[in-house]
């Protein structure tokens, strides 16, 4: 890898453009911000800033889009056709058109384009999904998904009101900034029913996106999955719990722990809560190399990404 360019500059930018210098030493790193404005500002990790997307699409081996999720698409689309791999963070973009005209540039011109859910990249969650493909809990009755963080704790150093979080025209709220976990429950479990949804803002935080949202959903395979996403718990929390016929599995997000409950005894599957997560960032982009190069791989392709919006849209037309 010679060359890469990172669109955006908020903290998952920086997270990339750090990474990419980090795996391939040597390595020329351009960064341009979201809106194309002249940057002032020393970026670290970046050999050269610039202001156009045309200066980059004939420079770089590869391209990862950071901006705001309703300039996905912008962004993408004039490297997809000159044929230059794209890895786009999540979600893909906003809407389903946005989508369908990312899918349809990467089928016309045969680029590789994958979509960044870093969480599969996790051991837990590794950890989670080969205790369900050997039907370690037996069957599966019932999911219970949670996740809450205060959005005010989530960048310190910038007011949330100003976040893409906080608002709804650039892709913010809790269904589009927590959509890992509709990622990762449809990986676990297959492609979900919408049974009901409740989404809430309740004023708390003084924004136009939604804080709260509670989802009932149901799988293929008839499992009730429950899904709660929020933007005001003052202390982080993310589980999953999955109740099966023959023991319950713990999955503790925040602190990298699986747990397998039985009748009488239970067992630690995998524990690591110092696990340091950006080993989670790296090797999705060392996945997505392979990806680029023909080789196996586990990387969330458009398709699939499309699926989990697809979902999320599905809650939004359901929602009280």
């Amino acid at each position: 890898m010679k060359a890469a360019a990172v669109i955006g500059l908020g903290n998952i930018a920086d997270r990339h453009r750090r990474n990419l210098k980090t795996l391939y030493p040597g390595i020329k790193v351009y960064a341009m911000s979201a809106s194309g404005r002249k940057v002032q500002d020393v970026i670290d990790n970046c050999d050269q800033v610039v202001n156009a997307l045309p200066e980059l699409l004939n420079a770089v081996d590869m391209a990862i889009i950071a901006s705001p999720a309703t300039l996905h698409a912008e962004h993408a689309i004039p490297f997809i056709k000159a044929g230059v791999p794209v890895l786009i963070e999540k979600p893909v973009t906003v809407s389903v058109s946005d989508a369908e005209a990312l899918l349809d540039a990467a089928t016309r011109f045969n680029t590789v384009v994958a979509v960044g859910y870093c969480l599969r990249y996790l051991p837990s969650a590794l950890s989670v999904k080969k205790l369900l493909e050997e039907k370690k809990a037996g069957t599966i009755y019932n999911a219970f998904v949670e996740i809450g963080q205060y959005l005010p704790d989530w960048r310190a150093s910038k007011n949330y009101k100003d976040s893409v979080s906080a608002s709804k025209a650039l892709g913010g709220g809790a269904l589009l900034e927590l959509s890992h976990e509709f990622d990762y429950t449809r990986w676990l479990f297959g492609e979900l029913d919408v049974l009901h949804a409740s989404v809430r803002n309740c004023g708390v935080l003084d924004i136009d996106a939604e804080e709260i949202a509670d989802i009932l959903t149901v799988s293929k395979e008839n499992v009730i999955i429950n899904i709660h996403l929020d933007f005001l718990q003052r202390k982080a929390f993310r589980k999953c719990n999955i109740l099966g016929m023959d023991g319950r599995i713990e999955w503790d997000l925040i602190n990298n722990q699986v747990k397998i409950i039985y009748k009488s005894d239970e067992c630690v599957v995998y524990n690591e809560p110092q696990f340091d997560k950006n080993k989670m960032y790296l090797n999705m982009l060392k996945d997505f190399e392979n990806y680029m190069h023909g080789r196996d791989n586990e990387c969330i392709t458009l398709t699939d990404a499309i699926k989990t919006l697809a979902l999320i849209n599905k809650i939004k037309g359901t929602a009280e």
